[in-house]
């Protein structure tokens, strides 16, 4: 029975480093995205940032959640991407001349659809 316990974590461990062992991490950034041409345009552009692995913008909440290499970008980053993009990324407010580009639905002032 110990032999059993003892085996079954070790596995978890195993395993538990594995996934660990990528080196990945999640960053949660709050953006001023409205609709599907915001969340496609956000999610395109980070995916061509260098140390961004995976990038989800949940438009019900205008929430962006990052998967990211901490040896190749940070969060800090990331929001750059985004504001120099057009929105806003948690407090850092838009690059106004980036906001200025979007067309009209994508921009903060429009109408929610």
């Amino acid at each position: 029975m110990k032999t059993t316990i003892l085996s079954f974590v070790t596995v978890l461990l195993l395993g538990l480093n594995i996934a660990l062992a990528d080196g990945s991490k999640e960053v949660k950034i709050k953006t001023s995205a409205i609709c599907e041409m915001c969340k496609a345009r956000i999610e395109r552009n980070l995916g061509l940032s260098k140390g961004v692995k995976e990038s989800n913008l949940d438009l019900s909440n205008k929430v962006v959640t990052v998967k990211y290499n901490p040896e190749k970008t940070t969060p800090e980053a990331i929001k750059a991407t985004i504001i120099n993009i057009g929105y806003d990324a948690d407090e850092l407010p838009a690059s106004q001349k980036a906001h200025d580009k979007l067309p009209s639905c994508c921009r903060k002032t429009a109408a929610a659809h």
